[in-house]
């Protein structure tokens, strides 16, 4: 079936509408719709918080004049089974639409296939898969989650360009510029947790907060298998969740303490004191939390590569240098012996912010990480 100039354009206006709902929507996915009507655009929206009116019901709502006869621009399968809101595809039908354009089917095994079907079968033109990968694209979070069960997992670094992210003496404020930050509180905001590792709490002890108006603050991870968090860490006291994985066996005491502050503290199988992150994502899965932005130093940066639980690398590089032999690293461990099991990316996008280059790639799944 041939794909207009005109069809791109308004999917591409649908894509651009769903990012509006970055931040607010998570577990569910990010999705936009735009109807059309004699080539003018009567009604359009978006997802917008999580447990509330689809993409579609809202650019119905929002027709300036009646659906009946129009193409709607939707830029993931509607839904057809009742969930927190009602079937999509019963208010397409009930609206008359005469044929609906979708980016991409949703793989949800709920859905999966089954919103398509039914409008066919309600006689409604349906045209899927145009402008796929960007669909995928900006759906890479729920994407992963609804198929694995198991959080999106990037992890973000800065450094100078001589791979460094701190000083000999541990000084890393500021390695970036104010722009490259600025687009970190976004990450934040974009991301449903932010992983760091007890050492980066003691060390830096930092708040983990997105710092811009109507930012939405993650949940705050620590990885602590020794439970030596310290009790008057910011994290503790800044009113947003905490959650901290510990090993079997951890001081209870500290445990009930740590729990008259609000935070959740969980407990899993260690080895020699150390936490395995698959077994973490797989309780934070359990928890509804759809993606991981990892922030820690270069202990947890390279459990997070051995155990191959990373599926984007966003790398901040300023224009500086800084030198020193025991100068911190990306990631530290025991490292890769041989150029020829270096670990692998692909899709690597380039940005350029203020003086700073952000690269974002990401891990071949095939690839087997290395072992420390």
């Amino acid at each position: 079936m041939e794909i207009t100039q005109s069809d791109i354009k308004y999917l591409r206006r649908a894509l651009k509408l769903s990012l509006k709902g970055t931040g607010f929507v998570s577990p569910n996915p990010l999705v936009g719709a735009v109807i059309v009507k004699e080539g003018c655009i009567i009604g359009e929206g978006y997802h917008e918080r999580f447990g509330g009116p689809h993409a579609e019901i809202n650019a119905l709502k929002n027709c300036s004049i009646n659906p009946e006869g129009a193409v709607m621009y939707v830029t993931l399968e509607p839904c057809y089974h009742f969930g927190k809101t009602p079937p999509c595809c019963d208010a397409i039908i009930a609206a008359k639409i005469s044929k609906v354009v979708c980016a991409m089917s949703d793989p949800n095994e709920i859905v999966a296939g089954k919103g398509v079907k039914k409008l066919k079968e309600a006689g409604i033109e349906v045209v899927n898969g145009v402008l796929e990968n960007e669909a995928k694209s900006i759906n890479e979070i729920y994407i992963k989650y609804i198929t694995a069960r198991v959080p999106f997992v990037a992890l973000k670094s800065a450094m100078t360009l001589d791979g460094k992210t701190a000083t000999v003496s541990g000084s890393s404020k500021w390695i970036s510029g104010e722009k490259s930050r600025a687009f970190v509180q976004k990450l934040r905001h974009r991301f449903s947790a932010i992983m760091v590792g007890v050492n980066t709490v003691i060390t830096d002890d930092p708040e983990l907060s997105v710092r811009f108006k109507g930012g939405r603050n993650p949940l705050k991870v620590v990885i602590d298998g020794k439970l030596s968090i310290p009790m008057n860490a910011k994290i503790l006291h800044t009113g947003s969740k905490t959650v901290i994985f510990t090993a079997i066996g951890a001081d209870e005491e500290k445990i009930q303490k740590l729990t008259s502050l609000g935070a959740k503290v969980i407990k899993l199988p260690s080895v020699n004191g150390k936490i395995s992150l698959k077994a973490v994502m797989k309780e934070l899965g359990k928890l509804n939390i759809d993606s991981v932005l990892i922030e820690g130093g270069g202990t947890l940066n390279s459990h997070a590569l051995a155990e191959g639980v990373v599926d984007k690398l966003i790398t901040v590089i300023a224009p500086k240098l800084i030198g020193g032999a025991l100068a911190l690293t990306f990631f530290e461990g025991e490292g890769i012996a041989e150029m020829k099991d270096a670990l692998k990316l692909r899709h690597t996008k380039i940005i350029k912010m203020g003086e700073d280059v952000i690269i974002e790639s990401e891990f071949l799944r095939e690839e087997k990480c290395f072992q420390e």
